[in-house]
């Protein structure tokens, strides 16, 4: 059923899947972008009608009448259980603030001040579903890194709601505002501000093909978190794995979307004939079974000689999520370079970490986890170098400073510096 790929014998190599630009999306995209910076709300109202069904006008922003209604129609067990995934954020994010320093050695203090960013944007995104988990994954982080303005767009339902989940979230996570807009337009809001959505340093969630182009347009301009492709899974599997229960975790990737790209990588070619089979019977039951069949399409086995070479298929692929369904993760994990984040073990299923089980689930996908990380709240924050020097430092640097200054062409630096020596003319 799946794609086969053996590569014991000719060591091929597994390229990552690519962000591609459409250009006549990003043309799309530039327009409704460069409307949004001309034309503000009219614009956000506009496209809710054209693409949600929806008749925002005065309505954009979220009030509180419709947060209070919002937990009124939320379900007591999922309050409880959004409350606990964003207790479990703010415990994890808490871990990652880098720490501010400071020391002085020979007339010179210097350390590291760490600030957090006065506004961000998170997008949320809508459609095939609704995700309150992403409102925490997005927000917990900012109100960690003491962020002062959280600013959440996303998309209107055709009656001008949003789902009641996705407020209640918003409200126990901390965010500031709720516009309810989505696609580039919300991206376009956040990046140059409109007469209700204010502007914002930095935007950070994943979303469809319009929003992640627009997020690299209006980059530069704001900061992004990065560029968000389709979701993707690595499953390495010894003979130890459960082939059934291996069927169930690739299905649960292939459900997130469409073009989901799933890998079960093994050098056992049993294990792999098993799962193929397995899938088949599992496939019968799965949910959202139009998506995931489309999935499946993009979901391939391989066959590898061993472990190392298994390693360096994870490394080359650099997938958002890793699962190593073998006895022994620990040694495997010494091998792997790239990827999102990694789910060690038969227990450690990867939904686990989509719902806040000490993982963030916005993460890098197409290959960049070998540059990039998953979202963390050292995004939501600067750090800024702070150089404090004695009149005695200043002279005992600026001869071999100088030096270096005026052989690159620099006297003005050079200049500067000798200045401040007791010799120094300007």
């Amino acid at each position: 059923m799946l794609e086969f790929l053996d590569l014991r014998e000719r060591g091929g190599r597994l390229e990552p899947s690519k962000l591609e630009i459409d250009p006549a999306l990003a043309e799309t995209v530039r327009g409704i972008l460069q409307r949004v910076f001309v034309e503000g709300d009219d614009v956000l109202f506009e496209l809710a009608q054209k693409f949600d069904g929806a008749d925002l006008r005065g309505s954009l922003m979220v009030t509180d009448a419709e947060f209070d209604s919002a937990e009124a129609a939320t379900p007591p067990e999922l309050r409880q259980a959004l409350d606990e995934l964003i207790e479990r954020l703010r415990d994890l994010h808490a871990r990652q603030l880098p720490p501010e320093w400071w020391d002085e050695r020979d007339g010179v203090r210097f350390g590291e001040i760490v600030r957090p960013l006065q506004s961000v944007g998170c997008y949320v995104p809508g459609g095939r579903a609704t995700y309150p988990s992403s409102v925490a994954m997005t927000v917990v982080p900012a109100v960690v890194a003491g962020v002062e303005e959280i600013v959440l767009c996303t998309p209107p339902r055709a009656d001008g709601t949003v789902a009641p989940a996705v407020l209640y979230a918003a409200r126990r996570a901390g965010a500031t505002y709720v516009a309810k807009t989505g696609g580039a337009q919300a991206i376009g809001a956040m990046a140059y501000g409109t007469e209700s959505v204010p502007r914002v340093d930095r935007i950070v969630g994943p979303g469809n093909a319009y929003v992640t182009e627009a997020k690299r347009q209006v980059a530069g301009t704001v900061g992004i978190d990065g560029l968000a492709g389709p979701t993707e899974l690595a499953i390495v599997a010894d003979d130890s794995a459960d082939p059934a229960m291996a069927a169930l975790d690739l299905i649960a990737q292939a459900e997130h979307d469409p073009e989901a790209r799933c890998c079960f990588i093994s050098p056992d070619r049993g294990l792999i004939e098993r799962v193929d089979g397995t899938l088949i019977e599992a496939l019968a039951t799965a949910g959202r079974r139009e998506i995931v069949d489309a999935a499946m399409r993009y979901t391939r086995t391989v066959l590898v000689r061993d472990l190392a070479q298994a390693a360096d298929v994870v490394n080359d692929l650099a997938a958002e999520h890793l699962q190593l369904l073998l006895s022994d993760p620990e040694t495997f994990l010494k091998d792997v370079r790239n990827a999102g984040a990694i789910f060690m073990g038969a227990s450690t299923a990867v939904p686990f970490g989509d719902y806040g089980v000490a993982s963030n689930h916005v993460l890098p996908t197409a290959g960049t986890s070998r540059f990039s990380s998953g979202l963390r709240a050292s995004d939501y924050v600067t750090v800024s170098s702070v150089v404090q020097m004695t009149a005695d430092a200043a002279r005992r640097y600026a001869p071999g400073t100088s030096a270096i200054a005026r052989a690159e062409g620099l006297v003005g630096h050079a200049r500067a510096m000798d200045a401040r020596t007791e010799d120094g003319a300007p």
